[in-house]
């Protein structure tokens, strides 16, 4: 990697940055898995940084970070997605780029075939993709990741998730993200016009109904478009969280980058402050919504 500014630097010390909530304490958990901009020095890839960045959800975290001040922990990973995918189930990796035979079966999913798993393999940029990796990876290289990053990522939202429900008998998670405006062109649909926000609950079975139009009803108040599952539904982490059955509700919010972020320098625009303070009205909604309905909760 080349020399990198101080917010691209590795954060071996903290591949994960935990923020607790600030007076009030609810049963409320946010995640920012793919915010990170810490490039590890041993990540041995063959395209640009400029073009690598175009994996991460930038901002994000910046976006949410209030949401201590209502309530909730917040989550972020400090590293990048392409590097290693929090995302994504430990199993989830493409044999055919390891330089040999992982110890254990693996399960390679459809983002895998896609190149997007555990370990991206490539880079997509106005419906064209680009190889990150000029090499096989070694099996070593890649325990090391899940080992480092991974785990301790999915350590911490676990501990987390576990606290609210044994503290409270249940909890709400919200996994937050940002999308390219040209997915639609990358899913050969260029004439599909990417809504302002897209949330995801799998096809409604990771949290209650209700969870999700809250939010989605606060935004179109504000006058943003909103879509649900379409085209992202949510993957690994809402599908292992979310179980309301369980009172353990999980969804995933995904923004267009459009409205708040110049896609190829990664740099803020003139929207990102009102956008920012928005989405405060969001999280005041959703605390209060939580609060509401952690008094229906079994307590543990």
């Amino acid at each position: 990697m080349p020399d990198l500014p101080d917010f691209l630097q590795p954060r071996p010390d903290a591949p994960v940055l935990v923020h607790p909530p600030q007076g009030e304490v609810l049963p409320l958990v946010c995640d920012s898995p793919h915010s990170g901009t810490a490039y590890p020095a041993d990540f041995g890839t063959c395209v640009p940084l400029q073009l690598l960045r175009r994996g991460e959800d930038s901002l994000v975290h910046a976006l949410w970070q209030q949401l201590p001040q209502h309530g909730a922990t917040l989550i972020e990973a400090t590293f990048p997605r392409t590097y290693i995918d929090p995302n994504r189930e430990e199993a989830d990796i493409n044999p055919a780029m390891l330089d040999g035979e992982w110890p254990v079966p693996l399960t390679p999913s459809l983002k895998t075939q896609q190149g997007l798993g555990l370990i991206w393999e490539k880079i997509n940029q106005a419906g064209q993709s680009t190889p990150i990796y000029a090499r096989k990876l070694s099996v070593a290289e890649v325990q090391q990741r899940i080992a480092h990053y991974w785990r301790p990522y999915h350590a911490e939202l676990a501990k987390a998730i576990r606290w609210s429900v044994d503290r409270f008998g249940g909890v709400w998670h919200i996994n937050l993200h940002s999308m390219p405006s040209d997915v639609f062109v990358r899913l050969g649909q260029p004439d599909r016009l990417l809504a302002d926000f897209v949330l995801g609950d799998r096809d409604g079975t990771t949290c209650d109904p209700a969870f999700i139009h809250l939010v989605g009803n606060t935004l179109k108040s504000m006058g943003y478009a909103v879509a649900y599952n379409d085209p992202y539904k949510g993957v690994a982490l809402i599908g292992r969280i979310g179980q309301p059955e369980y009172h353990r509700h999980s969804m995933q919010i995904e923004i267009n980058r459009r409205i708040y972020l110049d896609e190829d320098t990664r740099e803020p625009t003139a929207h990102f402050a009102q956008l920012q303070q928005d989405l405060q009205q969001v999280m005041r909604e959703v605390a209060q919504y939580v609060r509401n309905e952690m008094q229906q909760l079994p307590r543990a």
